[in-house]
């Protein structure tokens, strides 16, 4: 029954709770936001012991929604409900409830106002972002894809800083444009495929199985999908709308963007955009164009952030730097860099998450997100200062945090197919700890010179709850991530047997 019904209940428990706290006490909305988002990460947690690597997709939920006749030939367009995770999704689902709840408690001292209101938006971003990952209908993801969507403009332009209207305006179009344009190329899609096969459903296996012959309009189907993810990723040159959007967001706001919300482009490309036109991803143009990007994005991201005054966005622009790393493992396209690639996502969840948290934190305390305003605060802020510097060493990717593995694994995959990219991709391992170690110089230590900063009130255990359990991800993955690579591993493997073509090339390159 657990296996029929999990991903139902991921679905639909937020968004119930939600409704739950907009008729409740407003003095009752983060306790019955947290207690929810806690219920929603226990539901979760048995997909962990009950996944089996081998198995393909689990946990399956197939049942018929929307048939609707299609135009003059009486056709119904088939549309289901249809949910199940595979060793991808997996890692994606169990990120979104392990942040959300410690979203909701970072909340609690720096949302004051409409609080009903914000953690209700919480928890229906929650079923969006979930529904994003496990969704087997096209239909169904789009529908996630934009439910998503709208509590994060809300979320951003409410209770976000001076400049948050701009910002949640700038994410909202540039997330829907790629997000229409991928619309129609769905819809193109089901439509040809129907044609051949008189079936028009927009059921993610038959897709799979009846693509082809497509011709020409492959690469422009291939366009769409790729303009939809790129945004979200977001890949250099459609980065513009993140450094905003971070600055300006909540503290939660900015961990649930980087933690979350970017790997759905990422996920889009392992899931629909290769498998779908593996012909066009791996064409010689489009292939080099993606990896010189990715290479781009990396030394960009690192350059750009190395000058940032703000620290909160120092670590927006670090993002795309890190998923500059996701994108060149996936097109490196073999077992390692794939496996890498997925590492990257979720470590770059913990620690970025981590980062995002550490500055809301003291944010609170002094109303500055400059690095200039500080300096020395290790002497005052012990504890706080400590964290900060572990949580930033495993961004740096120090061997023994989760930052490490990650992005070993994508260079020594590159590397076998991409040798000159995975050697520039290295120099940005020695930029990320030229900003972030900068960074940590200016902010914790030098002189105490600013008399503002002799009685700031190191965490407390409220905030402790927060960063403790990311603090143990960074060191349970970089020390023994055999348990993850082991449950990804079988469905790294058939992404790449699907996307790339049977050939003495790809018997050469298999791990």
């Amino acid at each position: 029954m657990y296996a029929r019904w999990v991903l139902t209940a991921l679905l639909a428990w937020p968004a119930v709770a939600a409704a739950a706290i907009l008729i409740a006490p407003p003095r009752w909305a983060k306790h019955l936001g947290f207690a929810a988002s806690l219920i929603e990460f226990a539901i979760s947690v048995p997909l962990w012991w009950t996944f089996v690597p081998s198995g393909g997709m689990q946990f399956v939920c197939d049942a018929p929604w929307i048939q609707v006749p299609l135009f003059e030939t009486g056709a119904p367009w088939s549309i289901r409900y249809s949910v199940g995770v595979d060793g991808i999704s997996l890692f994606m689902v169990l990120l979104t409830t392990l942040l959300v709840p410690l979203s909701v408690l970072g909340s609690y001292s720096y949302i004051t106002t409409r609080e009903r209101a914000y953690y209700a938006l919480l928890l229906v971003l929650t079923s969006g972002m979930i529904g994003v990952f496990v969704a087997l209908d096209l239909f169904l993801f789009y529908v996630m894809w934009e439910v998503m969507l709208i509590p994060m403009y809300f979320i951003i332009g409410v209770w976000g800083g001076e400049n948050r209207l701009y910002a949640a305006i700038k994410f909202f179009i540039y997330t829907m444009f790629g997000s229409l344009l991928m619309l129609v190329a769905i819809l193109v899609l089901v439509y040809l495929v129907g044609q051949r096969t008189g079936v028009f459903s927009f059921d993610y296996f038959h897709l799979m199985r009846n693509l082809g012959g497509l011709g020409p309009l492959a690469f422009w189907l291939f366009a769409a999908f790729f303009l939809a993810f790129a945004i979200k990723v977001p890949m250099f040159p459609f980065h513009t709308w993140l450094p905003d959007a971070h600055v300006e967001a909540p503290t939660a706001g900015s961990v649930i963007l980087a933690g979350i919300l970017l790997k759905m482009g990422t996920y889009g490309f392992l899931r629909f955009a290769m498998p779908f036109f593996p012909a066009v991803a791996l064409a010689p143009p489009v292939a080099t164009g993606v990896v010189v990007l990715s290479l781009v994005g990396i030394l960009y991201g690192g350059l750009v952030a190395m000058v940032q005054p703000d620290f909160k966005k120092l670590i927006a622009y670090s993002s795309v730097a890190h998923l500059g790393f996701v994108m060149l493992g996936i097109w490196a396209l073999t077992l390692q860099s794939v496996q890498g690639a997925l590492l990257v996502m979720i470590n770059h969840g913990i620690s970025t998450g981590a980062l995002f948290f550490l500055v809301g934190m003291i944010y609170e305390r002094r109303h500055s997100r400059l690095i200039a305003a500080y300096g020395g605060i290790a002497r005052v802020v012990p504890l706080f200062a400590a964290i900060l510097t572990f949580v930033s060493l495993s961004s740096i990717g120090l061997p023994g945090t989760n930052g490490f593995v990650g992005e070993f694994l994508v260079l020594v995959g590159a590397f076998r197919t991409h040798p000159v990219a995975a050697g520039i991709a290295a120099t940005g391992v020695i930029v990320a700890a030229a900003y972030l170690l900068w960074a940590l110089q200016r902010v914790i230590f030098n002189p105490l010179d600013k008399p503002e900063n002799e009685k700031l009130l190191d965490l407390t255990p409220r905030e402790l709850a927060v960063l403790l359990p990311l603090v143990a991800c960074i060191v349970w993955i970089g020390v023994y991530p055999k348990p993850i690579l082991d449950r990804m591993e079988p469905a790294a493997r058939q992404f790449i047997e699907s996307v790339r073509p049977p050939g003495p090339t790809a018997t050469a390159l298999a791990p």
